[in-house]
């Protein structure tokens, strides 16, 4: 049975993949720092493992060998007009970002068995030149370009990403519901597929990679083709 671990899995994209990867014969354990919204994922998805773990501090010790890691690490830092954007808040949004996956990947790297894989989960604002991404995108493009670098470095470990679009998940829920609404309503008529994804379009995209052992140095865009409009 494959083992993967999922960081930032107790909710959203990640608990998705959770549930995915479990449901084609995966064992998974899913990490965050809150043991409160890990026991409620626990509840919502059969048979998934749940470790208290900071990102910033990441420790793969207790949990030994494993086959695949899926970084779904998020961070809303960095968003806003260029010339008043705050340098601390792109600053943070690194910390919560970049360096999260960087140093998470960097530690797991002695429990990966080489006929895994990692999975980053970067955004379509790595992809885009949407005015007020400057600083997630910035954000986003640096996840994105650690793919084909570390394929090749650290072959044959496959290393592989996912660009999410706008994803229906809780880190809109900061939104008000009827801004949200009409955000996502102006949204999914710019993308081909006539709406916003779902955690679980992003789930399968993930699955995918993590499945397909002839897979590596890829970015999926998995946005509904928003990024053709952008």
């Amino acid at each position: 049975m494959q083992h993967t671990i999922i960081v930032g899995g107790s909710s959203g994209i990640g608990l998705a993949t959770a549930r995915q990867l479990i449901a084609v014969g995966h064992q998974v354990t899913i990490t965050g720092r809150s043991e409160a919204r890990l026991a409620g994922a626990k509840r919502e998805v059969s048979g998934v493992n749940a470790v208290v773990m900071d990102a910033t501090a990441p420790d793969f010790s207790r949990m030994g060998a494993f086959d695949h890691l899926v970084l779904a690490l998020g961070s809303g830092r960095g968003t806003g007009p260029f010339a008043k954007l705050s340098l601390a808040d792109v600053k943070a949004g690194f910390e919560e970002k970049v360096f999260a996956h960087f140093a998470t990947a960097q530690a797991a790297l002695p429990f990966i068995r080489p006929t895994g894989s990692i999975t980053f989960v970067s955004a379509v604002s790595a992809h885009g030149a949407m005015p007020g991404t400057a600083g997630i995108g910035a954000a986003n493009a640096a996840v994105a370009q650690l793919v084909p670098i570390l394929a090749v470095e650290l072959k044959p470990l496959r290393v592989n990403g996912v660009s999410p679009g706008v994803i229906d998940t809780p880190w809109w829920d900061a939104v008000p519901a009827d801004q949200k609404k009409a955000m996502f309503e102006q949204i999914a008529a710019k993308t081909p597929v006539g709406r916003v994804g779902t955690a679980e379009d992003v789930a399968r995209a993930i699955a995918f990679l993590t499945e397909c052992g002839f897979m590596s140095g890829h970015t999926i865009i998995c946005d509904g083709g928003l990024h053709l409009s952008l």
